[in-house]
């Protein structure tokens, strides 16, 4: 780490990369003065210490070189790096295969570690979002992300890791999501696993449980989405819902309504629900998607997290 990038005054950085990211496959190392912490783990656990270590170091702005699931393992490693010390500035580069909180912030393609650094010297604008929190009944840390997907919405993901094997890209995760689960309905029937759904049960708030089949089941806390979509109707915080009923009801119309942000009451009255949440309790016998990566199922809750406050251009 050598040259170019002179220190931020008053403000200690150090970036978190992750080499295997999309975008720094064929990106070389470097340009970064010796006052800039670096970074470059190879598995959640070590980049969980070199979180530590930044913040042993004083680190008060946290560059994440990578897409959505290196954002996931950084936020989620956050609070036990950083306890009770107030948690650092971020700024997500949209480095990866999935970089749909670099496009929530309007982050552009092509942003690099030198133009974050640079932005921060001179006071670009900072905004809050604030993660979405998985946590476990019985206890433990919990995972930090910012889109949550359970039922069709796992397959979907899963399949669309081959189009990225075979160098197809997405930032769209939830349309992706919907999508996909629209495509393996019409292609397998009203009676395939697709339209069978996967049962799950959901109470929103201190609620009353909803049981039975779903489609898919979104959660999220980000606001603006690729191509001015809009499937959790209009733009605002907050934690999010959208829970398909299985089989869905007219799903080619109301697929359509649903990206676009329409038809509330026709949507709500055929089994397609959005909603708001403080707290959202989840019965899940199959597994669930968070930013990317597959985990198991259980009795989970899900909760909007402490804000976070990110760099933009």
């Amino acid at each position: 780490m050598h040259g170019g990038v002179p220190a931020l005054p008053l403000m200690r950085a150090g970036v978190i990369r992750n080499p295997r990211s999309h975008a720094n496959r064929q990106v070389v190392d470097g340009g970064l003065s010796a006052d800039v912490l670096y970074a470059a783990p190879p598995t959640p656990r070590i980049l969980a210490d070199e979180l530590v270590r930044f913040a042993r170091e004083g680190v008060e702005l946290v560059v994440i070189d990578g897409g959505d699931g290196t954002v996931r393992e950084v936020v989620s490693a956050l609070p036990a790096a950083y306890g009770d010390a107030a948690a650092p500035l971020l700024a997500a580069l949209p480095s990866g295969k999935t970089n749909i909180l670099a496009r929530d912030l309007g982050v552009p393609r092509g942003w690099t570690v030198a133009a974050a650094l640079a932005a921060a010297r001179e006071g670009a604008d900072v905004t809050v979002r604030a993660p979405l929190q998985v946590s476990r009944e019985g206890g433990g840390a919990p995972l930090s992300g910012f889109v949550f997907g359970a039922a069709g919405f796992v397959r979907a993901i899963n399949r669309s890791q081959r189009l990225h094997r075979a160098g197809v890209f997405h930032d769209a995760v939830v349309a992706v999501g919907l999508a996909g689960a629209a495509a393996g309905l019409l292609m397998g029937g009203r009676s395939g696993v697709w339209a069978r759904g996967e049962a799950l049960s959901l109470s929103l708030d201190g609620g009353a449980w909803r049981t039975g089949d779903r489609l898919v089941m979104i959660a999220t806390t980000l606001q603006q989405f690729p191509w001015g979509l809009r499937p959790f109707g209009p733009v605002r915080p907050g934690l999010k819902v959208l829970d398909v009923d299985a089989p869905p009801q007219q799903l080619l119309r109301a697929l359509r309504l649903l990206l676009w942000g329409e038809a509330e009451g026709w949507l709500a009255a055929h089994g397609y629900r959005r909603g708001d949440a403080r707290r959202v309790r989840l019965s899940l016998p199959g597994a669930f998607v968070l930013d990317g990566e597959t985990y198991p199922g259980g009795e989970l809750t899900l909760a909007e997290g402490p804000p976070l406050r990110f760099l933009r251009p």
